[in-house]
This record gives structure tokens, sequence and C-alpha cells, in this order.
């Protein structure tokens, strides 16, 4: 008989210990029996069939050999025959040689009828003597304590042991390709245990193979690409080793794990060749694999393969990176930004969701959340990309979806970690999605697990804020607490005009109509049929910009006739209103602004438009000045004692002297504190004395009970002599636990620790008993430099003259609408006779003064002093004294 010819295969896969799938070139299969030998049935998981089909798998799977068929035997069924051979490895090894010697396979009892060739009856002679050397051995089946493998091929609780497994990477083989996402896995979770189930491959979806249904008999035709993925897994991973990473159940209640072969993921391979796509139901446990599986389907749709031949990138809608400000937070998830070109517009945080009104449990969260967004990102610098757009629908515009980074920080990302945001599902061709999708999805699971923001179960308290600007009678009953304290801080929540706000002030609970002191700003348009004052709408957008949704600090100094409150309000610590009139968007309304005690600041500032031509002064003469002086000293002439007018004959100065001391001189605007000698000094005296004693007392030794509140007269110890003096809390700092004080009887201030603080016996040392002998006043006809330098000086030279001194004051008018403030000529008592000789006069002649280019009524009827202090004032400019070092500072 002549010998079998040699011929080429591929083995797909091994059935058991002795068949091999065989695979020619043009993918034609066929089934191949080692010759002579029997092994378990892997099937009936018989003893050690594991362990032979296992020996057999590792050395042939995916590999080219070459077979001869020696025999074959006519079957039953079908009509076709079974062939047997031998196997010569790549290695030179052959079967069934190899596997008879390790003992994982025995002889057929009929193998003797087969040896009918001389080259199988040589095979045969071998085959016995190496199965005795396996039998003496006791090797593979002839051992006499086989190992036992549990091998369970049905779960009965999936969910419980993907519970036990989670996450874990599990060996395993691929015992089945079912499709391109679903495959049946032999789990080795032990070397005794095994596990044979479904494992869908985690984060695509590939097209269904050719079915047919086991019920009627009808078949189901492939979706396109569907057999392609399949054929795809099957040649990389068909009883292949592989590694499970167990995530999680599905709903059918199959495992879901991502499926790892040594050369990668299979996932990332099948959608880069696009025989699958991204499916978002396993985000969260995929983590950042997910990004990978994304990038691999980008891939294969900018190549046209697979499934997606047919597609057509959409252009996208920015897609570059831009840079913007945040000028609005509309909600949670919409914002308005501004580019460097100042053109505003609006857009959505894509795949994220602000918590849903229409949610019981989520709405209540939805102005935490704005709150939370404002805080971080109002007025800030943020890097935008458009992802997006959506269509206009019925009830919404059209919308730009974008991904807003701050600080490299994704804003999106930031909301949803901390709750405050929901993501959005998309559907599957639903391009318009953030890049960060699955770690949005992966940061929702972990905010609900912990239950933040709108994701706990209990809900916020709500903020009720309390309009105390719907009346009057409302705002003055809360002018006197706030008025009491300094620098409060607030939240700009809607702009009116340039200069009125409506602020919100948290730590009251209240809400106020907010108006600007000092100034005036033209009026914008108040709906679409009303027309605005020139640059009104300048002005508004002007404080739009810098103000909305801003935090800021109100000082309220008054109310006006609606219940708004008038006062200053500080952005960035600097007074808007002084912007505002920098800008050239308001005028200074000079009453108001010396009521205020901001005049000199508002006026510099208005200058500085002026002189810049800036809006509103863009036409500006300065030869108008000197009429327009004329003007404004005929409408504030009523801050005369009488209250005549400016066009009445100005009235002399009449003499009214007093004997005082200068006990401060305020560094930031040179005004001074006086005592006026006296009944009332005597006392303060006495009373310092009591004071004294009273502290030495240990039981007198006792801080505050409570912290301080701002208007309280309280007991300090001043830092500079260890004494005990009264003092009035001029505000708070709440975090550092400190007060700033005002020693009442002497006007200069310091902050001090509450704990450092004692209560007054306000009985015995209180107001009552001695009023505040600290009085405020002024130098009259003088007006000092704005720069800090020369302030100084002037400030040094007042000090040096006038403290430790008693002095005579002439007191010229008494204001009584600024709070009795007090207007002096301070002279020494040797020459009190003359009002020409005076400290003013000196201050003047030092060059750190001027004298005021608008004067008021009272000021105009000193024709003589006045006259005095101008010629002084020439003889300082002409020797370049002090400010006119450098020149005339007020010349055009």
């Amino acid at each position: 008989m002549a010998s079998p010819q040699a011929q080429e295969g591929k083995v797909k896969s091994v059935l058991s210990g002795d068949t091999l799938i065989l695979q020619n070139k043009a993918k034609q299969e066929r089934t191949l029996s080692l010759a002579f030998i029997n092994a378990p049935r892997l099937q009936q998981d018989e003893p050690c069939s594991f362990e032979s089909r296992d020996f057999i798998r590792k050395l042939c799977v995916g590999k080219v050999i070459h077979f001869k068929v020696l025999y074959s035997i006519p079957q039953k069924v079908g009509g076709s025959s079974r062939e047997y051979g031998t196997v010569m490895l790549q290695g030179g090894q052959t079967l069934p040689d190899l596997i008879v010697q390790e003992g994982w396979a025995k002889l057929r009892d009929d193998a003797e009828r087969k040896a009918e060739s001389p080259a199988a009856a040589e095979l045969l002679e071998r085959l016995q003597a190496l199965e005795a050397h396996a039998k003496a051995d006791e090797k593979g089946v002839w051992s006499s304590k086989p190992k036992s493998i549990d091998n369970l091929r049905e779960l009965p609780d999936p969910k419980a042991f993907v519970e036990e497994h989670k996450s874990q990477a599990v060996d395993a083989i691929v015992e089945r390709v079912l499709s391109g996402d679903r495959l049946i896995c032999r789990l080795l979770v032990s070397p005794t245990q095994h596990v044979q189930t479904t494992v869908l491959v985690a984060g695509l979806k590939a097209p269904s193979t050719a079915r047919t249904n086991p019920s009627d008999g009808s078949s189901q035709a492939a979706e396109p690409y569907g057999n392609e993925a399949q054929a795809f897994v099957e040649e990389r991973l068909l009883q292949r080793g592989v590694q499970v990473r167990v995530l999680g159940v599905s709903p059918n209640n199959l495992l879901v794990g991502e499926v790892r072969h040594p050369v990668g993921n299979i996932a990332e391979f099948l959608l880069k060749e696009g025989y699958a796509r991204c499916v978002d139901h396993h985000s969260t446990w995929l983590g950042g694999e997910m990004g990978k599986l994304r990038q691999a389907e980008r891939q294969a749709k900018e190549q046209q393969k697979g499934v997606f031949k047919s597609h057509v990138t959409p252009r996208a809608g920015g897609g570059s990176e831009s840079e913007a400000t945040v000028s609005r937070v509309f909600s949670a998830d919409t914002l308005f930004i501004r580019n460097k070109a100042g053109t505003e517009r609006r857009i959505n945080l894509s795949s994220v969701r602000q918590p849903k009104p229409s949610d019981p449990k989520q709405s209540p969260f939805s102005a935490e959340a704005k709150e939370f967004l404002r805080k971080r990102l109002i007025g800030k610098h943020v890097k935008v990309t458009i992802d997006g757009k959506r269509p206009a629908t019925e009830g919404y515009d059209e919308r730009e979806m974008a991904t807003v980074s701050q600080n490299n920080k994704n804003v999106a990302l930031m909301l949803v970690e901390n709750g405050y945001a929901s993501v959005i599902r998309h559907r599957m061709d639903d391009q318009d999605r953030s890049p960060l999708y699955d770690e949005l999805l992966a940061a929702e699971e972990a905010a609900q697990k912990d239950g933040k923001g709108m994701w706990n179960q209990k809900a916020p308290k709500p903020l009720n804020y309390v309009d105390y600007s719907e009346s009057l009678e409302k705002a003055k009953r809360q002018l006197t607490l706030l008025r009491n304290q300094k620098r409060v801080p607030a939240i700009v929540d809607f702009v009116k005009s340039g200069s009125r706000f409506t602020v919100l002030v948290p730590r009251e609970n209240a809400k106020l109509t907010f108006v600007l002191g000092g100034i005036r700003a033209p009026r914008s348009a108040r709906g679409p049929n009303d027309a605005a004052e020139p640059f009104g709408q300048e002005a508004h957008d002007f404080a739009v910009r810098r103000c909305m949704q801003r935090d800021v600090e109100i000082d309220v100094e008054d109310t006006d006739k609606t219940g708004g409150f008038i006062g200053t309000l500080y952005v960035n610590r600097e007074s808007f209103a002084k912007v505002l009139v920098e800008e050239g968007l308001a005028s200074v309304h000079a009453y108001s602004a010396e009521k205020s005690g901001n005049a000199n600041e508002l006026f510099q500032a208005e200058q500085k438009a002026k002189e810049g031509r800036k809006n509103m002064w863009q036409d500006w003469d300065p030869s108008q000045d000197a009429e327009e002086d004329g003007e404004e000293l005929a409408d504030t002439a009523t801050n005369g004692a009488d209250g005549v007018n400016g066009d009445a004959e100005a009235k002399p100065r009449e003499r009214n002297y007093k004997d005082v001391t200068v006990t401060f001189v305020d560094p930031t605007n040179a005004r001074l504190k006086l005592q006026m000698l006296g009944g009332g000094t005597s006392n303060l005296g006495s009373l310092m004395k009591d004071f004294a004693s009273f502290h030495i007392s240990p039981s007198n030794n006792q801080p505050l009970p409570s912290p301080p509140k701002a208007g309280d007269i309280v007991s300090a110890k001043f830092s500079e002599d260890g004494v005990w003096y009264r003092a009035r809390v001029r505000r708070n700092d709440r975090e550092n636990k400190k007060a700033e004080l005002v020693y009442i009887d002497y006007g200069n201030s310091e902050t001090q620790p509450w704990s450092s603080l004692r209560p007054l016996d306000q009985s015995r040392f209180g107001t009552q008993k001695l009023k505040p002998q600290a009085v405020d006043a002024v130098l009259s006809f003088l007006q000092f430099p704005t720069s800090t330098e020369y302030l100084a000086d002037a400030v040094a030279f007042i000090n040096e003259v006038v403290l430790d001194r008693s002095l005579v004051a002439n007191i010229d008018f008494t204001d009584s609408k600024d709070n009795g403030l007090l207007y002096v000529t301070l002279m020494d008592p040797q020459q009190a006779a003359s009002l020409d000789q005076s400290l003013n006069a000196e201050v003047v002649s030092e060059g750190l003064a001027m004298v005021p280019r608008k004067l008021k009524a009272w000021e105009r009827g000193a024709t003589d002093v006045l006259k005095g202090l101008r010629e002084k004032e020439g003889a300082a400019k002409e020797a370049r004294r002090g400010m006119w070092e450098y020149g005339d500072l007020t010349e055009d």
C-alpha cells in the first residue's frame, strides 16, 4: 500500500486530546482525529479531559501543521467518513506519539485492525511502547490519583460571581465565538474550579451573525459585517488563552467583561476595523479604557471601514480652542461668555444637565448648583471648545454645546463630581458630546454612591431673601443695621443701570436695591420703546461687564425715596463709582459726594476722564469749567448755616473761639479729631482714673460673653501704651476673630483680637455717662493733595505742629448734614487775635495744601482770609515747595 501524501493545514481548534479542526488557505474546514488513540471526552467532562485537550491546544491552535491521513471510518449518520492520521508540528514533534508519551490518551481497542500498512504498523508498535512507559510512570490518565476539575457550565447567580470577582483579571480560554461581541469562555477561577459561560465584550456592540431559530427552524440573515466580525475574533481568540476582567452583569444576566489577549484588548482591535460600534452602557465600568475604544471607533469612521463604510464625518461646530471670560452664569449648565472683542454669546456645557426643575428631589439643589458655578467662574478666563450645535426646536433656540475648562479643570466634570449636574444619555449616533463623556459617567456614579449634591437624600435649606427695598418703611428699618457695618459682603444679582443694582447680602438674608452715592450715571433705556440718555446704554453695559454676579462689598450711607439703599459699592476692593466716573460714564454729584466723604476721589476721577476726553466728556472744553463751577456753587450754597443760595451776598465769617487739643490726624485724608478743653476733658480725666482702677480688679478681667457687633462700645487696651480706653467696634473680621476699633475719646484706631476686649460697664463708663470726647474736624479753606506722598508729608507736618499742644480753634462752620463735622481754623493761643496767623496758613505756605477751586458759600464770605491764603499759595508755588515741586499741577 502506498504511503499517504503529506498535506498542510492550520489548526483552528482542538475538540479533545485526539481531535483537531483544520483549515486550508480557502478557509475550508476538516476534522482530523489522531490515529489509534482515544482521549477523555471534554464534552462529558471526563477525568483528565481538560488536561488532555489543553496539552494539544497549547501545541497546535493557530499554527500551521503537516498531516497524513492513515485510514478512514465511515460514519453511521451523514454518510461521510471520519479521517484518522498523524500530525507533524513545526518543531518536528509528532502526534499522536507525544500525547501518548505524556499519558493523556490511551490506545484504541481496535488499533491493531487498522494498522494495515507498514507505516501504520510501525506507528502502532511505537505507540504501544510509549503507552507502556506512561503506564509505568503513572502519567496523565494512568495516574493513581488523577486531579479532579469541577467545571460549572451554568452560573446559578451571575451577580454574586461578579461581586466576588469584580475587576479581577481571570485567566480564561475562549471556547466559542458566537459573534464579534459574544464569547463562550472557560474561566479558570482556580486550578480545580472552572466556569464555562457566555461573556459579553465590554464597551461595544457588533453586528449579529446568521442565526437559526431552534423552535421553527427559520433562519435569520447576518447583519452587514456580522460574519466578518465573528471571523475576525475567531481567528485571534478561539481557544486562545486570554484574561477576562469581570465588570458586571447585563440586563439578561450575562457576564460583561474586558477580554484581553496578550497583544491587547480585542474590543479596541475590533473597533479599529469597523466591525463594531461603541456603546455607553459599560462606560462607567471601563473608566479611562473607554476613551481608547472611542478613539479606535473614531479612527474607523475617518477611514470609512466596516460598518462605517458610508460614514460622513460631520463638520465640527468649532473644534478649535478659544479663550473667553465668563460674563454670566445662567444656570448650572448654561453660561454666557465674552470673547476678547467683547462679543457675548450663550453656550451649554456638553453632556451635562443641571438639577431638573421638574424633579422634586433634584430641584431644591438648582440654586446651590448655580452658586457653585458662579463662585468659581464669574469674571474668570476660561478655555472653550465647541463640540457641536443643537438645532432650534419648539420652545428652544439653537444651542452651542461646549467643553469649558478653567485652570486646566473641566467645568462639567467639576459639577458632576460634586453632584451638581447629571450626565445626559446620548443616542448612539449623537456625536455632540463631551470628549470626557466616559469620565463624566464615572464621576456621576461616584457622586451618586457618595450621596453628593443632588444625590443627597437631604434637601438643602432654601435661601429666602427678604426684599428690604420693597418699601421705604422696610428700608429704613434695615438702614441702621447696615449703616453700622463697613464693607458688607454682597453679590450683584442684577444690574438695573450704570449706577443702580440689585444686590444680595447672604449673611443678612437681605435683597436690596443699591444706588451708587456721589455720582449720576446717564439713564439707559427701560424698554424697547424708551430712548436712553447719551452714554446711558454704555454705562449700563460697562456695569454689567464689571459687576454682574460678582462678589462685592458695600457701605450703606442712606436710603432714597423709593427704598433704595445709597452708598459705595466695591468691586475688587475698588469703588465702582470712581471707576465709572474715570471711564467718563458718570458725573460727580457734588452735594452727595461731599456728604459721603468721597468728593476728592470722585472729582479727581472726573478730571481724569475729562482730560482723557472719555465718553460723555469727548467734547469737553476746559474753558467751560469756570461757568460750571458757578452753577455748582449756586446748587451747593445751602450748605451754609442759614440756607441762603449762592446768588445771595456772602456773610462775613463769625468768630467762635474754643480751646482745643488735637488727639489724632487721619493719615488717609488729614481730617482731625479734637477734644474741647473744659468740663468734658476734666470729666474724662476722672473717668480714666476710675477706668484704670476698674480694670485692676481680676473680677473685671472677663472676656466678652459673645462676639462683638459693629457699633458696640467696649473696653480695649491700646497696644502702644497698655492703657484701657473706651472703644467702638467699627467692623468685624469673623474669620480671624478680630475687630477694628475706634477709640471714641481720642479718635485713633487699631485692630485687636476679640479675646483682648472686655465688656464695658455702661452705667459707670458708657456714652450716657460721658459722651465721646473726640470730635470730627477739618481744616477750613484747605484742599489736600491726592498724591499719597504729599498727603503723608502734610499729615506729618500737622502732627509735628499740633500734637500735645493746647490750641485755639475758630469754629468756622458746623455741617449738620455730616454728623456735625466742624470746619476749623487752628491757632496758637498767643496769636488767636488774628485769623491770618494760623496753622491752616502754615500748611499752605509749606506747599502741603491748596485753596479749593470750588468754594462753599460760607467760605466765600471770608474774602480777607482767602486773599491771604492765595498769596501764601502763590509764594509756595514760586519756591517749588511741597506739592508744587514740579510746577503748578492745576494748570490745564
